[in-house]
């Protein structure tokens, strides 16, 4: 925790903020020391920036001037990706090619299952009447065919304003190669119709896939005046409360980006939030020794996994938002900008749990969110959610939920398990409480296992490391049903994300697709084409942090000639910064063994889409990852029993519980046993240990 004895002066601070469907999580920085102030207030869904306000206020309390020792914020934030699956975006419309219109409906015209003949898609994001027609036309090459239609710009943005359109997604054919005519749009726009918030394909994707790059673009038009909107008023709070340094918000990519360049990109703070976890995950595993993990992020409205190989962060540009089946790809809203690779894979602690039409007890998708939450928290919940659940197994604590600073209705989520479950079940709270918690394990049982046969991964090598409020409550038992035998908590589990937030790079990734047979390209252009995407990376770097270095990230998409999909490949440069050719097919060819396992010699390797992440090069601040544990001696760690269910013997047994803050580190406990933390509660069940590695992370053991 930081000493308000330190010297005000040598003090500076880093502040991350997650805000989730339930909690809105705080993790304060001391830069000089590398300790914490954790905090947690309940989201407020209807302005989230005041839930923001009201932890830093809170955060004040502990510290008064902590904000105006604040060198930056970084945040990261749910708020795209609630207004696309809510619908709660700007009125969007889309300025197509001639002839193009409905790219956005028409999809690839492919059936995500090809046994149900009623599948069904998202509901486009914009609507028939608000996809406009303009003549021009530009090869793929990037030649003109033909010119752009100036007065029919002219009458559609016109048109578009006067039916109260707030937004546009400018999404012309082949732009990628070709931007001048999207770039006309733009400057007719600002021009004449200054009030609509334009987005351009080129510059939101500009790559090859016309349904991806127009689907991609719509969401970042969607979401345009939604986002800027949020950010003026957060920073406004954050002003107002006495900030002098920067807002930051941290990309679906893995990096953390100026709040200008976020309102220019809202698309990439798709998954701006889990992303934190993962990237802590990684940092803490590459400390530890840890290659392969399973990334296990479970809060109060989902669940979140993400499969890690080699300590590397996997990167995807195939992602997809608002599934009509959740697990079924195909079945969402493509974004291609660089997202983690995560995969959501069940419900969360404040899902509600209900009987269904055939008597079968079923959790999620729907979640009582903050608002009113559990039936536990008092706040007007009736439905038992998992959280009510964990309670009445006794894994929660009535007393110490936050730390104590909030209390849990132990009676009243009885009494509505039994009311809602157990009645209709025949069964007792004890066992439609189980009920609730073995059905959220087991739907995320089997969704990592099929996400994990796809990636490659081996789960009996990896290591389970779970946070999240929820996490750390349902990973001994998830981890049994995966057959992984090793599970890693750290300390501050349940605001971990936020914590991510700290360790983020300074970066943001450019792309730019460039069809080209591997044996006709040469260095010398190839190192042109990049040096371009480079100038354009770095003016973000430096729109973020004036005057820091910037270093350099190069890959490429390259597939077999004649497929449609290609593998993301890094690239090395030699001593002069030239590609190595010869390095670039080596590589190729040992990724398409090793993900389908036999490659083509009569097939020609083709460069896709070219790619260059920027980041700055700043020492980072001490993030000791996680707190210091205690020195020595585990005094006042024991704080006595708690009847808890064991599933083992189907009853409810006595569980010692401990206090994580006081165990010192080369504790050995051993099964059954409950760790509560601040912000999360460890389960542990029999047949298991745990030991407090040096560093003060919770290493569970699996029998």
């Amino acid at each position: 925790m930081a000493d308000v004895a330190e010297t005000a002066s040598t003090v500076r601070y880093r502040l991350g903020c997650d805000i989730g469907g339930t909690f809105t999580d705080f993790v304060l920085l001391d830069t000089s020391t590398g300790r914490f102030e954790v905090h947690k207030v309940l989201t407020t869904p209807r302005d989230p920036s005041e839930a923001v306000e009201t932890g830093v206020l809170d955060l004040r309390k502990r510290l008064p001037d902590c904000l105006e020792r604040t060198e930056h914020v970084i945040h990261g934030t749910t708020l795209v990706i609630n207004a696309i699956i809510e619908r709660t975006g700007a009125r969007t419309a889309i300025l197509a090619t001639k002839g193009f219109p409905d790219v956005l409906e028409m999809r690839r015209e492919i059936r995500y299952d090809i046994y149900d003949l009623n599948a069904g898609f998202p509901a486009p994001l914009v609507l028939r009447p608000w996809r406009r027609e303009v003549t021009e036309r530009v090869y793929s090459d990037g030649r003109v065919l033909v010119a752009l239609d100036v007065a029919e710009v002219r009458e559609a943005l016109r048109s578009l304003a006067a039916e109260g359109v707030e937004s546009v997604a400018v999404c012309l054919l082949h732009s990628y190669a070709n931007a001048a005519h999207e770039r006309e749009v733009a400057r007719i726009a600002a021009a004449e119709q200054p009030q609509l918030a334009i987005s351009l394909s080129s510059e939101v994707l500009p790559e090859i896939k016309e349904y991806e790059r127009t689907s991609t673009t719509v969401v970042n038009a969607y979401a345009k005046p939604l986002t800027d909107r949020y950010l003026h008023r957060l920073e406004e709070r954050l002003r107002e409360q006495g900030l002098a340094g920067g807002l930051f918000l941290m990309l679906s990519g893995g990096g953390i980006m100026s709040s200008a360049t976020a309102r220019q990109f809202p698309v990439r703070l798709i998954e701006s939030g889990p992303v934190g976890g993962v990237l802590a995950a990684v940092h803490l595993a590459r400390q530890g020794g840890i290659e392969d993990l399973v990334v296990f992020d479970m809060g109060g409205t989902t669940a979140k996994a993400c499969f890690v190989h080699g300590g590397e962060l996997p990167i995807s540009t195939e992602y997809e938002v608002d599934r009509v089946h959740r697990f079924k790809r195909g079945s969402g809203t493509p974004v291609g900008v660089p997202t983690v690779d995560l995969i959501e894979i069940g419900a969360g602690g404040g899902s509600l749990a209900a009987v269904d039409r055939l008597g079968l007890l079923q959790v999620g998708p729907r979640s009582a969110g903050a608002d009113p939450g559990p039936i536990c928290y008092g706040r007007g919940g009736v439905q038992p959610t998992v959280t009510d659940a964990d309670l009445a197994l006794g894994y929660l604590s009535c007393d110490y939920f936050l730390g104590g600073s909030m209390r849990l209705d132990l009676d009243a989520a009885r009494t509505g398990i039994e009311r809602v479950l157990g009645r209709p079940l025949g069964l007792s709270v004890t066992e439609a409480a189980w009920g609730v918690h073995e059905v959220v394990n087991e739907n995320m049982a089997a969704a990592i296992r099929t996400y994990c046969a796809e990636k490659g991964g081996n789960l009996s090598r990896a290591t389970l490391v779970a946070f999240g409020g929820a996490g750390p409550v349902h990973a001994f038992g998830f981890a049994k049903k995966l057959g992984i035998n090793r599970i890693l908590v750290p300390r501050g589990a349940g605001v971990f994300s936020a914590l991510g937030f700290l360790v983020a790079p300074v970066s943001f990734e450019t792309s730019r697709t460039h069809l080209l047979r591997l044996r006709e390209a040469t260095p010398e252009a190839l190192g042109r084409l990049f040096g371009e995407l480079e100038q354009g990376a770095a003016a973000m770097i430096r729109q973020a942090v004036p005057g820091v270095p910037v270093v350099f990230a190069r890959a490429a998409d390259l597939c077999y000639a004649g497929q449609g999909h290609s593998i993301r490949i890094p690239l090395a440069a030699d001593g002069d910064g030239r590609i190595r050719l010869e390095d670039v097919a080596e590589r190729f060819l040992r990724e398409y063994r090793e993900r389908y396992g036999y490659t083509y010699d009569d097939l020609e390797i083709q460069w896709v889409t070219l790619r260059v992440t920027a980041s700055a090069r700043q020492d980072m601040p001490p993030v000791a990852l996680p707190f210091a544990p205690a020195a020595r001696g585990n005094g006042g760690a024991a704080k006595g029993e708690r009847l808890a269910y064991a599933p083992a013997r189907r009853k409810m047994i006595p569980h010692r519980v401990v206090e994580l803050e006081k165990l010192s580190a080369g504790t050995r406990l051993e099964g059954p046993l409950i760790v509560e933390d601040v912000s999360s509660t460890l389960i542990v069940g029999e047949q298991a240990a745990v030991e407090v590695d040096r560093r003060g992370w919770l290493l569970v053991t699996l029998d």
